[in-house]
Order: C-alpha cells, then structure tokens, then sequence
C-alpha cells in the first residue's frame, strides 16, 4: 500500500495519483543542471522516451521542456507551419477548439473538421477534405479530455500517407500516452506531443514531445525562423541532441527534481512489455464502462471504437446536478471531475483511470471508485 499521507484518491483524467517512488524522486537534492549526474539521467530519460513511444528511428528527436502539454501546441504551431499554412484539425471535443486557436495565432490557417458530441469524423470525411485542399498538417487529439472520445490514429496516419502523403500527422496525446497505444514508427506519425502529469504519472510541469526526421526537416526548410523563442526548435534541438549524447548543455534550466521523477516513472512503465499495459488499462476501462452501464449511466462517447482507455466521461441522470454529485464522492475520499465540454459542461462528469491507479490493484483505487459511485448516486435520490 502506498506510503503517501491520508488524501482523497484523485481521479480525473490529470493529474493522477502518483507513485511512491515518483514523488520520492521530487525530493532529489538539488543539482547542477549541467553536472556530469544529471547529465546522465537526462540523456537516460530522453533515450527512454523512444522506448515508449516505439521508435528506433535515429532522425527522430525526444523533447522534454519544462511547461504544460499546452506547450507543446506552440512547439507544433512556432515550427512545423509557417504564415498561411493551412492545417486541418480534426475536431473530438474542446481540446481541438484549442489548438485550433493557438495555430491561429501563429498565422496558420486550421480548418475544423467536426463530429457530434461523443463522436469522431469518419475516414470517409477526413479523406474528401484531405482531397479538397493542401494541407501542411493534420492534428488528431488521441483522447480528447473533454469527451472522452479515442481516435484511430493509426487508420488516420495510414489514410493521410496514402492520400496526402506531404501532410505532417500530428497527435495530441496528453491524455493517451502511456496508456493507450502509440507506435510512432510503424504507423508513420511525425508529432506526439504530451505532458507529465497524466498516464506518465509524473506531477504536472514537463512538456513532452516526440518528432520525426520528417518533421526536424519540415522545421530546417522553413521559409522564415520559427515565430517563438522559448518555443523554438532553433534553441531546444542542439539542447535535445547534446543531452541524449551525454554532454551538458543550456539554453533554459530545466526542473531537475520533474526530470529525475519521470526517470523513475519510466523506469517503472518500461519494466513491463508495453503491450501488457496497454491491455491492462483496456481490462480496467472495461471493468468501469461496464458498472456504469448497469448503474443505467450513458458515456458521451456512446460506439465502443470511439471510448477511451484512460478515462470515462458519463451524463448525469436526470434531475442530479454534478453540484450534488461530486461532494458526495468527495466525502466517500474519491474525487471524480465536473464537465469540461463548453456546450454541456453541466450535463456530465469524468471519471480518470490510468496510471498506478490501473496497475496496481492493491491500491484499490478502480474498486472505491465504483462503490463511491453507486453509494453517492443512490443518496442523491438516483434510483436505477
């Protein structure tokens, strides 16, 4: 069991629950961010990311930057399009609505492929646009947050290399790395960006992306220097490359303390075959659609190919408010998230379920979730 101080067992989709040994790794004294150890467990965590996004491919560049996931819109949008640049994003809930924007103003011009509320744009559409118009990128949110909804991103990838096949593929995969499946190789991606505090298990505050030697040369052909500083890849990738290589270097300080956490947290991830975690959070994913289901519930994302592994998003029966709802789980120590969906936030609830809180069933955690749930429904008046 877990050695942490009593608290409510946090599950929305991030930050998650950490492990022991992760937070234990927060407490690393402090360091030179240039000194021959860090150095070391730096280069060691970049290598360890091609692990886990499965890549062999040499000409591709792990990235780890102190930041949110949000960051790595910037890294995307400041390097990999320039001014007019059309992107297509395909759009699954609120988190396309944002990269959307942040493309904008770095002067590109995405076009918002949308789907109904639970839901996905179908290969048939992604390909009549794709045939419609040159675009430079398309952007793909893994698991969008906000819904709940998964995308196919390997049908996505292969469609877009036969169709468009100059067209960069972009995933958003905060809320899907480390829990859902990702083969950068072998399903042609050029960008997976994420961040720490989700199915990595690592406290928020690292950017993480991964790009292909495609994209590093889409980057070296630019027309005009990228539009950011701090998000540049003119001042990150020498800093990368130099890191994997062992050798100091600096452009900004990093977080020694986050980068030593998420050491240990892949450590941890890469001890096991992928596969095996990946199968673990679908059998737990499972486990939960199933009991809402027969608590009478309705998930957002309503087809089983559209549902993700690392969360659960869930409508409110009728009459309960997540007003009423979310204090009694707090009070039974689990907390659940309120709606995040601009158009019918109030309308549902989130329920988180990756990382240690998957893999490891002594903690209970999956089980409490499920009773809170049924217990806090019943004293809300909810009767099936």
């Amino acid at each position: 069991m877990s050695a942490q101080a009593t608290h409510p067992t946090l599950l929305i989709p991030g930050p998650i629950e950490f492990d022991d040994a992760v937070l234990v790794s927060m407490a690393h004294p402090s360091e030179s961010h240039v000194g021959p150890a860090f150095v070391n467990a730096f280069g060691e965590t970049l290598s360890m990311l091609r692990k886990l996004f499965i890549t062999t491919n040499p000409k591709s560049q792990p990235f780890i930057i102190s930041g949110s996931g949000t960051l790595g819109w910037d890294f995307v949008a400041a390097n990999l399009v320039e001014k007019c640049d059309e992107v297509l994003v395909l759009h699954s809930g609120y988190f396309a609505d944002s990269f959307a924007t942040c493309l904008s103003v770095y002067g590109a011009v995405p076009t918002q492929l949308n789907a109904p509320i639970g839901s996905r744009p179908s290969l048939d559409e992604i390909e009549a646009e794709l045939r419609r118009r040159s675009y430079k990128a398309i952007t793909i949110t893994h698991t969008d947050t906000s819904t709940g909804v998964l995308s196919d991103i390997k049908a996505v990838s292969e469609l877009v290399h036969k169709v468009s096949p100059d067209t960069l593929v972009v995933v958003d995969g905060v809320c899907s790395v480390g829990c859902e499946e990702i083969r950068f190789d072998d399903w042609g991606i050029d960008v997976v960006l994420t961040a720490s505090q989700k199915a990595i298990g690592v406290p928020a505050g690292l950017c993480i992306l991964m790009v292909s030697g495609r994209g590093i040369d889409r980057f070296k052909a630019r027309k005009t220097p990228p539009s950011a500083y701090f998000a540049s890849f003119a001042n990150w990738l020498p800093i990368m490359q130099n890191y994997e290589a062992r050798k100091p270097s600096y452009f900004a300080t990093p977080s020694p303390q986050l980068v030593r956490a998420l050491h240990t947290s892949l450590n941890q991830i890469l001890s096991a075959p992928l596969d095996c975690r990946f199968q673990k959070h679908r059998e737990v994913s499972q486990k939960v659609k199933k009991a809402v289901a027969e608590l009478g519930l309705r998930q957002l994302a309503d087809k089983p190919e559209c549902q993700a592994n690392g969360m659960t998003a869930i409508y409110l029966p009728e009459g309960v408010a997540a007003s009423d709802l979310l204090p009694k789980l707090m009070a039974k120590g689990v907390v659940f998230a309120g709606g995040l969906h601009k158009e019918i936030a109030t309308k549902y609830f989130r329920l988180g379920h990756m990382g240690v809180s998957v893999t490891n069933d002594d903690l209970g955690h999956i089980d409490k979730a499920i009773e809170a749930l049924k217990s806090s429904l019943a004293e809300v008046g909810y009767k099936l």
